[in-house]
């Protein structure tokens, strides 16, 4: 069992883009951000991310409860991401995504 953090971006169309342009691009952008936060040794990415209830979820793992909340405040901040993001601080082993102790970001 792990320490998990659930990060839940509310999907939200980016504005002003055009009919035909994929309306979430943000979330290419988180997924890019997630490898630089490998990368750095700051978190690790523990799934694909997925679309649950109306957001899309990206998970972390590998960091004290204070890193990867930080981390995801940090995801909370890119230029693109939608605002009302929250984390749902778990583990690895919860029954279902969705369920731990909610924090709104950013911190």
């Amino acid at each position: 069992m792990a320490l998990l953090v659930e990060i839940h971006v509310p999907l939200t169309p980016t504005p002003g883009l055009k009919p035909w342009e994929y309306p979430f691009p943000w979330i290419e952008q988180v997924e890019d951000f997630l490898i630089e936060l490998e990368e750095e040794g700051t978190a690790e990415s523990y799934d694909e991310g997925t679309e649950f209830r109306a957001c899309f979820v990206f998970f972390l793992v590998g960091a004290t409860e204070a890193g990867l909340l930080a981390a995801s405040s940090r995801v909370a901040t890119l230029k693109g991401v939608p605002a009302g993001s929250f984390a749902l601080v778990t583990d690895t082993e919860a029954p279902e995504m969705g369920t731990g102790r909610r924090v709104d970001l950013p911190l």
